[in-house]
């Protein structure tokens, strides 16, 4: 179980009565014509979670890291594929034995690919998964 970190208001709640406070979800009561309470099925308030700091702040988060890296990956992509297009004597350049240039950026290309998605893994195991979760358990949801 990961350790989520709360807001000081949400963390005075949990002190106080034990329980994460569920503000992400709607009123479960609703009253009839004739004054009495009728239970309806509660979920989540997607447009209060979505419109609340915390989102907002996830999402911030998650485009700081997603954008940068796509746009990196993207160049060195299309730097590999224009050097393998318009520059054929300096890929073409032996290092050792019958690898060249080319054979080691296409290695390269592989090795980037797996530490990217590493490192995406470890940052939103991080940074990422206990903002969610708070924000599930402030929505209510148990799944």
């Amino acid at each position: 179980m990961q350790n989520v970190a709360h807001s000081p208001a949400t963390r005075n709640a949990t002190e106080e009565t034990g329980q994460m406070p569920v503000l992400f979800g709607g009123d479960t009561r609703t009253e009839t014509a004739d004054g009495a309470a009728e239970q309806q099925p509660q979920g989540p308030d997607f447009e209060r979670i979505q419109g609340s700091g915390e989102f907002v702040a996830l999402r911030s988060r998650l485009r700081r890291f997603v954008f940068p890296m796509s746009l990196l990956f993207f160049a060195w992509y299309l730097a590999y594929v224009l050097l393998a297009a318009y520059a054929h004597d300096f890929m073409s350049t032996k290092l050792f034995g019958h690898v060249n240039i080319a054979m080691v950026f296409g290695i390269l290309q592989f090795a980037s690919t797996i530490a990217i998605t590493v490192a995406y893994v470890r940052f939103a195991n991080h940074r990422i998964d206990p903002q969610v979760e708070d924000i599930r358990v402030r929505a209510g949801v148990t799944e």
